[in-house]
């Protein structure tokens, strides 16, 4: 019923909630086209019990893991946290012990990639979630968001050099030793949905510049991008496509005004701005749909035929000339 996916992959985040055993959750994402999957951070040890039989028996491939994977309940080492760029030292060596953890989850699992989140810079409330309140309510150009965004964006230009030279100085170890004992996965710094998160696309460039050699990437998360884009802190289209040949994956998924991990195309109606990422999907190692569980395997589907289907014309016209 459904088409058969092929390359791209498909994170258990949109069906995860939905099922207790990990092997009911990959038949569902099976039944739909997909041939791979990427694990992500709340899939537990309970849950590998019984996919790890199935990645064995060449049921399912396993594209890449989301650090820290296994799920830690700790929310020091959640998805939302400082992780490799504390100045806390022991926490710090714990956010790299653990990334290694994904690494070597990775490598017994055949995957390409550890999807990261490095750190942020720290603020004392979440400043992005009252920014984005005041977006919805009274517009990005209101006072009172222009006023909240330049205070948000000071503290985070003053302290973002500092964080910076943490994440690397951790990311520096954790490739070391990761290339060290062999795991041969390379670790992508995914783009993030908090405008205090780390990194920016410009932050994403200097960390892979001065780590060149290196298996570290940009993990380009389009509809995060789309999101930081419209909130004022980069220029996602032009930033991005500059990077096309540092990405070692991508999150494929639309963002509809500030509320991500959509269908392309189908949830926004939006027939032609996406394009502007098709040319990074296409080049992207990894590529990977990270959708909410709103998303019908219907809408899914749907969506994945618009965007192979406007790649394969681009592949064509480049061929004609």
């Amino acid at each position: 019923m459904y088409t058969d996916k092929r390359e791209y992959s498909f994170s258990t985040c949109w069906n995860i909630k939905r099922h207790e055993t990990g092997s009911s959750m990959i038949e569902e994402i099976k039944s739909i086209g997909f041939r791979q999957v990427e694990l992500n951070y709340n899939v537990t040890n309970d849950m590998l019990r019984t996919i790890e039989p199935m990645i064995e028996r060449g049921e399912i491939g396993i594209s890449s893991v989301h650090n820290t994977f296994p799920h830690v309940a700790d929310p020091d080492y959640g998805t939302d946290s400082v992780l490799l760029g504390f100045d806390d030292e022991p926490r710090r060596k714990r956010a790299i012990e653990l990334l290694l953890r994904s690494a070597e989850y990775a490598h017994r699992y055949g995957a390409q990639a550890v999807v990261v989140h490095p750190g942020e810079v720290p603020f004392a409330y979440n400043v992005d979630e009252e920014l984005k309140k005041i977006y919805h309510e009274q517009g990005k150009d209101s006072p009172a968001y222009q006023a909240l965004w330049r205070d948000m964006l000071d503290k985070r230009e003053a302290g973002s050099a500092h964080y910076l030279k943490r994440i690397q100085e951790s990311l520096e170890e954790v490739c070391e030793i990761s290339e060290q004992r062999g795991y041969g996965v390379n670790f992508g710094i995914e783009t993030r949905s908090r405008c205090y998160q780390m990194p920016t696309l410009q932050e994403a460039a200097t960390l892979i510049n001065n780590m060149k050699g290196a298996p570290l990437g940009l993990w380009y998360d389009i509809g995060h991008g789309m999101m930081m884009d419209r909130m004022g802190l980069y220029d996602n289209v032009r930033e991005a496509n500059a990077l096309i040949h540092n990405v070692v994956g991508v999150h494929i998924h639309e963002t509809v005004g500030l509320s991500d991990h959509w269908c392309p195309y189908v949830h926004s109606n939006d027939m032609t701005f996406f394009d502007s990422f098709l040319d990074i999907i296409e080049h992207s190692p990894v590529k990977v749909y990270e959708l909410k569980s709103a998303c019908t395997p219907e809408e899914i589907d749907a969506s994945h035929e618009l965007i192979t289907n406007r790649i394969a014309q681009r592949q064509a016209e480049r061929k004609l000339g």
